[in-house]
């Protein structure tokens, strides 16, 4: 049995792989602040070890990584445009607390740490799909502060032989993703406005395309980023489905899936957004052995019906 803390536990993906590995008998410790993370995303997580704290704390760190196996870095202060509102928050948060966990998982003797990366680091390069090779080309302060992870993962892979793994996430959904929240992404939005017979907003014309990535493979990708060789190490993978899909077809299939016939409104495009997102996921599946389970469309019956049950 391997002993995990997941920071950001409290978090829709952090919730998710508390799950998943308390499913499998492993032993779980997890942290979080309720910043972004809601108690009702621990309920029913029986077994799990939590303890309430910031990561920007480094003693708070410390305490929790004694005793751990493995870091599932999930914490941050996730949205762009949050970030772009109030970018000192967003990098204590995501650049100053990923670097506590580093130093205090370092010193702890943890085995080896999984970052929560994110896509946003591509930018708007129109090259698709996006391959790990690319150069890096931010356009928000979020963005940044993911890349800055990951950057800090690879240093102290190449400096201190401490064992980091970076997952490039695009685009998650799936259950227990919150809509209510002033930054909630674009499938609870969706599916939440439906149920309730509003008209929500799509920022443009519709037609930009993102790589829809369900959450049942982004707990396979963590999992398997603990379990791959140490020559895995040290470098970035996408964890993705490899296929996009534009935000008007996306809209249509929530509203078949909810019965709905009510028309979305456009708004101005959002600052910081890139256009169009595909993710070329060969890397992961050689080095990792990473195989999504869900396309977008599985993962969309599942989150719609979860929807349908839980708003």
């Amino acid at each position: 049995m391997a002993r995990y803390l997941i920071t950001g536990v409290a978090g829709f993906i952090g919730s998710n792989l508390a799950e998943a590995l308390l499913a499998a008998g492993e032993s779980v410790r997890g942290l979080d602040d309720f910043s972004t993370g809601r108690r009702e995303n621990l309920e029913g997580l029986d077994g799990l070890e939590f303890v309430e704290g910031d990561i920007r704390d480094l003693e708070t760190c410390r305490a929790a990584c004694g005793g751990v196996d493995f870091v599932l870095h999930q914490a941050a202060l996730g949205s762009v445009p949050r970030s772009i509102a109030d970018p000192i928050t967003s990098n204590a948060a995501n650049v100053t607390g990923t670097l506590n966990l580093l130093v205090a998982a370092r010193d702890a003797g943890v085995r080896r740490l999984v970052f929560a990366a994110s896509s946003s680091a591509y930018g708007d390069t129109p090259t698709l799909p996006k391959v790990e090779t690319m150069p890096a080309r931010p356009l928000s302060p979020y963005a940044i502060t993911k890349y800055a992870g990951e950057e800090y993962c690879r240093t102290f892979t190449a400096l201190y032989g401490f064992e980091t793994v970076a997952l490039r996430y695009f685009n998650v959904f799936g259950r227990r993703q919150d809509p209510h929240s002033t930054y909630a992404a674009v499938i609870p939005k969706f599916a939440s406005a439906l149920l309730k017979g509003q008209a929500p907003e799509i920022h443009g014309d519709g037609e930009q395309t993102r790589d829809f990535t369900h959450i049942a493979n982004v707990v396979q990708a963590n999992r398997k980023a603990c379990q791959a060789p140490a020559e895995a190490c040290g470098q970035v993978y996408n964890v993705a489905c490899g296929e996009r899909i534009s935000l008007n077809r996306l809209y249509r299939r929530i509203a078949e899936l909810l019965g709905s016939d009510v028309e979305p409104h456009y708004g101005p495009p959002r600052p910081g957004d890139v256009r169009d997102s595909l993710a070329d996921i060969e890397k992961a599946r050689r080095l990792l052995g990473y195989v999504p389970t869900h396309t977008v469309e599985q993962g969309l019956a599942e989150a719609i019906q979860w929807y349908r049950e839980n708003l």
